[in-house]
């Protein structure tokens, strides 16, 4: 059976997840929460050198990581994969983005907030900027959802289900103010009444 080496609490863990949920795709899942001991275990490194989760370890043994790729993977020729080819760029053009302007800002700073273990990093030369570039990147989401119904095209998509997993923790884990992005909210509830949507805290059997 397919492996999933994934983090519980982490959004870009949650992606695959998620991803994986929706499509009915049983596979083991391995938690790999920070301090578990894990991802620093010599059979993981084998497997991933780089020590990170989420990692795919398929039936013949080989592996994949990085969240996107992870989710292009797995996604391609589904629902989720436009057919119409500048869709599927626009979608792939959000995903680059979210792993270089959102995941940098939004989830950042929801992981010096959440985990103890950045507590250091609770000052406010490093906080303030964060709140202000992740509004700056919300901002950018919201203006696109005004005028489509999702990120990419008019249905669902891998860009959706890759933005959705931060950005729907934006207010509690990271402290961002949500109120300020009506098309934002109203796309999360999109995103959450589709077919097959599980909670951050779903894993496999329960």
């Amino acid at each position: 059976m397919l492996k999933l080496y994934s983090m519980p609490s982490s959004g870009n863990s949650y992606k695959v997840r998620l991803l994986l949920a929706k499509r009915a795709i049983l596979f083991e899942h391995i938690a790999a929460e920070d301090g578990s001991g894990v991802t620093t275990s010599a059979e993981f490194l084998a497997l991933a050198p780089k020590g990170k989760v989420p990692l795919v370890v398929f039936e013949d043994g080989k592996t994949l990581s990085e969240s996107n790729a992870i989710l292009t993977h797995f996604g391609e020729g589904s629902r989720f994969w436009p057919t119409d080819p500048l869709a599927r760029s626009r979608m792939l053009a959000w995903m680059f983005w979210e792993q270089n302007a959102h995941e940098t800002t939004v989830a950042v700073r929801g992981g010096i907030l959440s985990y103890e273990k950045n507590a250091a990093k609770r000052m406010p030369e490093i906080l303030g900027p964060l709140l202000e570039a992740g509004h700056g990147a919300l901002a950018v989401m919201d203006e696109q959802l005004d005028r489509t119904p999702y990120l990419a095209a008019d249905a669902i998509s891998l860009a959706d289900i890759c933005l959705y997993a931060y950005t729907h923790s934006a207010d509690d884990k990271g402290g961002f103010d949500l109120s300020r992005f009506p098309a934002i909210k109203e796309w999360l509830r999109r995103v959450e009444a589709d077919d097959g949507h599980v909670p951050l805290d779903w894993l496999p059997g329960e």
